[in-house]
């Protein structure tokens, strides 16, 4: 029977035709971009709440996976809060598999189709991404956008890390930020009446009763089926959605492809709340000690549509004193501070003392490694922090009432006094995803948590960080419960136990 040809081998032959001197690279880097898949994928095997999934026990030799339907799957003993490449064959029955798309093809549960296609491109994307590296690292970076470009592997946790599905090789290359691209941006002008528009859109980008809309070019060809006369040039983000203008705001587009979880549009409500919520971030992260700065939404507009929309930001960068960098912390694991103990109790310690206090407030923060940012002195010292994008935050009135905040009139979905809710949203974010992105592994996750709580006022919230499982979203459930709506979660083991 005749097979489609694999994500790997369609990379391949586009790479030899757009980029042939990149092909020998891309080639070499499969297998380390296969193990790098099965791992994530692993540990969400081994912790997600999977219906299909009876027992695990643990042995001397790993961990077994009792299926529903009596097979067994069995693979190393799992660290989840490791992000390295440390699985590299997983045995389901007396098959061993080192490809994680061929597993969950073999595994032939729900939805596994659909998701083994999504693993096969996140793993030659991920071949694709590392083979343009070479030399890439030698320096630390003085501007924002270099930062974020060197985030290679994507998220770390994430099976689907580096999925790009709807892009060939060649928009790849020209748009993914750790390409390190310029990319054109598309300005479309659109009668201001038609928008909806929120904060202050700025003259440059307005033209008589118009305004101007960036668009990115992707967009543009695949979704609103149009060409752009007018262009302007930008450095792609992490998000690869989000762009650096030279000199200028972060520009957040409508970009709706499927990236890891979502599709990433910009809704309408979002665009209504954008200056509201801006203007509100502002009181609490006030009460933090000077230790939190939220860069400003400058501006957002809409041209009806989530597929038509634009949000402008402050530059993390602005926020940088003499002589200070300001990074993502997903870049940390670039720069080789993390892996000094000190060091790392000593953020860890920064970002607990933040993430609390806002939490005590009233407000939530999605902390993962794309929206926390880090301050670090000219010594490489981590200092203060930065937050953008609080399209994901969680505030309960009740905790806001309590400490005389007013809450504005906000979306539902961000609006909850769970204190599950609540803390799963700061915990899942900063703990198990931030903080062990950084770390690396357990061990060093455990090492510096016990040392940086120490120090931390008491609360029921600390307790129950210092108590409880930790939440984690189930990233693998998630993509094999599709209809399924929302965040699902998985409750890890408790370094601090």
């Amino acid at each position: 029977m005749h097979r489609p040809p694999s994500a790997e081998a369609e990379v391949a032959d586009e790479l030899a035709v757009v980029r042939p001197a990149l092909l020998p690279r891309y080639e070499a880097a499969l297998p380390g971009a296969r193990a790098a898949v099965l791992s994530r994928l692993w540990r969400g095997l081994a912790h997600d709440p999977l219906p299909w999934v009876t027992r695990r026990e643990q042995g001397g030799d790993g961990l077994t996976l009792h299926l529903r339907d009596g097979r067994r799957l069995h693979g190393p003993r799992p660290d989840p809060y490791a992000t390295g490449a440390y699985v590299t064959v997983v045995r389901l029955d007396e098959t061993d598999y080192d490809d994680p798309a061929r597993l969950v093809t073999g595994l032939a549960v729900p939805h596994s189709a659909s998701f083994a296609g999504e693993l096969g491109h996140s793993v030659a994307s991920l071949a694709l991404s590392r083979a343009g590296q070479e030399g890439v690292r030698d320096t630390w970076p003085d501007r924002d956008w270099e930062w974020e470009q060197r985030v290679v592997d994507g998220h770390p946790f994430h099976p689907t890390c580096r999925s790009r599905p709807g892009f060939s090789v060649a928009e790849q290359l020209a748009y993914g930020p750790e390409h390190r691209p310029l990319v054109e941006l598309g300005l479309v002008p659109v009668r201001a009446r038609e928008c909806l528009v929120t904060g202050e859109w700025p003259a440059a980008l307005r033209d008589g009763r118009h305004l101007v809309l960036p668009v990115h070019p992707w967009q543009a060809a695949h979704v609103l089926k149009r060409s752009c006369e007018e262009r302007r040039v930008a450095h792609p983000l992490m998000s690869l959605r989000t762009l650096a203008l030279p000199g200028g705001p972060h520009v957040k587009t409508s970009l709706s492809a499927r990236l890891t979880s979502s599709v990433r549009d910009i809704s309408l409500p979002s665009v209504a709340a954008s200056a509201l919520l801006s203007d509100f971030a502002a009181v609490p992260a006030a009460r933090a000690d000077g230790l939190l700065h939220v860069t400003r939404t400058l501006g957002a507009a809409a041209a009806g549509s989530p597929d038509f929309a634009a949000v402008l930001r402050q530059s993390p960068q602005e926020y940088a004193g003499g002589g200070e960098r300001v990074l993502p912390v997903a870049a940390l694991a670039t720069t080789g501070l993390p892996g000094s103990p000190g060091w790392l109790a000593g953020f860890a310690r920064l970002t607990l003392a933040v993430g609390l206090r806002l939490l005590e407030l009233g407000v939530a923060l999605e902390a993962h490694g794309q929206n926390l940012l880090v301050v670090l002195s000219a010594a490489g010292e981590p200092v203060r922090l930065v937050y953008r994008d609080l399209a994901d935050i969680r505030v309960s009135p009740a905790r806001l009432a309590r400490h005389g905040i007013a809450v504005p009139e906000l979306p539902a979905r961000m609006v909850t006094d769970d204190e599950d809710a609540l803390r799963r949203k700061l915990f899942g974010s900063l703990v198990a995803g931030a903080l062990a992105g950084a770390a690396g592994s357990g061990g060093a996750l455990a090492a510096a948590l016990q040392t940086a709580v120490r120090d931390l006022p008491p609360s029921p919230d600390l307790t129950a960080l210092r108590t409880e499982p930790l939440p984690a979203k189930a990233l693998t459930l998630m993509r094999l419960s599709p209809h399924t709506p929302g965040d699902q979660w998985a409750r890890l083991p408790n370094p601090l136990c």
